[in-house]
């Protein structure tokens, strides 16, 4: 639990559910068994998930993890005109489906996280929240990775 409680942002509970389905046969069946703890959790608990994320280029506190992911993208370096867009882009995200944005940005750069974030803008709510879904279960699954690796 120690290891793997914040692979799942601010969310120790999913590690917590997964553990008593263990033993793991694979890195590939734990992260299945956390994403099935998520998916089988309640709509309320996704979302408190979801908004437990920080903005994506934010100057905020946020875990190591993130900081890390994020400054891996570039969005630590943005330009002030890439900064302020960002900034607009993820007001505009946070007022429309009520959760920030999430990109799994490893391996991205910061020009890919803002041609998704326009892009991903426009969707209705319901594709919105399964995709930001998908997108934390790819930041975990990397954090998985990591935490195995170290």
């Amino acid at each position: 639990m120690a290891a793997l409680g914040s692979i799942f942002e601010e969310s120790p509970w999913v590690a917590e559910r997964a553990w008593r389905l263990r033993p793991f046969p694979s890195l590939d069946a734990l992260h299945q068994a956390m994403v099935g703890e998520v998916s089988a959790s309640s709509r309320d608990e996704q979302l408190a998930l979801l908004r437990a994320h920080p903005d994506l280029g934010a100057r905020a506190r946020m875990t190591e993890a993130s900081a890390g992911e994020q400054a891996g993208a570039g969005l630590d370096r943005l330009t002030p005109s890439e900064f302020d867009r960002l900034r607009e882009l993820n007001a505009a995200y946070r007022e429309k489906f009520g959760f920030p944005f999430l990109f799994a940005v490893k391996g991205s750069s910061k020009h890919d996280v803002l041609a998704a974030l326009a892009a991903r803008l426009p969707a209705a709510l319901h594709d919105e929240f399964a995709e930001a879904l998908r997108q934390v279960y790819r930041i975990a699954w990397f954090r998985l990775q990591d935490a195995v690796q170290s």
